[in-house]
């Protein structure tokens, strides 16, 4: 086991020490400014000094987008089962699902403020809007690529549409789910911290943005750090419900990876 997790994340971590340690070398050389690109050690000793203010900010963004993913599931779910029950639903929404993704969400963000004020709300929409698409996309997919001999099989067993939406077609399509959340998870931090920047009183996003104006560079790098961190865990928890929820495609995968 742990020469197989050393074999799957030995690559990533030793070459992210040697991009830090680059980092800082080409810092202390004098090549650029400490205060315009500060160093890996300098931005780990402001990260600790400040981190009882910083973790006030954490757990607000953590709270929003936690929420705002949460409704992002419930949304996208239910979207693409209507989608897959009705292919008249999924001609007319599917269009205008793909054409929401065009609108900008820097313009979209200060009416939000705007219709529903400086509380949680416009925070957890914007996070919901970042994270809704690509589980309902995902989902819908993964509903639509069901194995049409176990349909077949179901229907001669005169089985319900119901019944093949909960027995078959949901269970097939939780991979194709599972991507999808892991994409929106990676998202949904960034969503609340830019819904922070446009209207919030607490969060890693206004904390940046007063730090950037108070020119305190370091502390905006210690609170993207915290953000980088925060993203990593949310996509490593979704990793570890589909573990436990589909064991059959960790097999699968496993015996992939020995041919």
């Amino acid at each position: 086991m742990k020469l197989r997790w050393i074999a799957s994340y030995g690559p990533a971590f030793v070459l992210a020490i040697t991009l830090l340690a680059l980092w800082e070398l080409y810092v202390r050389a004098g090549l650029i400014s400490a205060t315009t690109l500060p160093m890996p050690t300098a931005i780990a000793q402001a990260l600790f000094a400040n981190w009882d203010i910083i973790s006030v900010h954490t757990l607000q963004t953590l709270f929003e987008t936690v929420i705002g993913l949460s409704v992002a599931i419930l949304l996208g779910a239910g979207l693409a089962v209507l989608l897959d029950l009705s292919a008249w639903v999924r001609r007319a929404v599917y269009p205008l699902l793909v054409t929401s993704q065009t609108i900008p969400m820097v313009a979209l963000a200060p009416l939000l403020v705007l219709w529903f004020g400086f509380d949680l709300g416009p925070k957890i929409i914007v996070v919901a809007l970042y994270c809704f698409f690509p589980i309902a996309v995902a989902c819908a997919d993964g509903l639509m690529s069901t194995d049409p001999d176990l349909l077949k099989l179901l229907q001669s067993m005169r089985a319900s549409r119901w019944e093949m939406l909960w027995l078959v077609r949901l269970p097939g399509a939780m991979p194709a789910f599972f991507s999808g959340l892991r994409i929106a998870a990676t998202y949904s931090v960034t969503g609340a911290i830019f819904g922070e920047y446009v209207a919030a009183y607490q969060g890693l996003g206004i904390y940046m943005e007063t730090s950037y104006n108070a020119h305190a560079v370091v502390l905006v790098f210690a609170a993207i750090v915290v953000t980088a961190v925060l993203s990593l865990l949310l996509f490593g928890f979704v990793s570890l419900i589909e573990r436990i929820a589909l064991p059959w495609q960790q097999e699968a995968q496993a015996r992939f990876r020995l041919k």
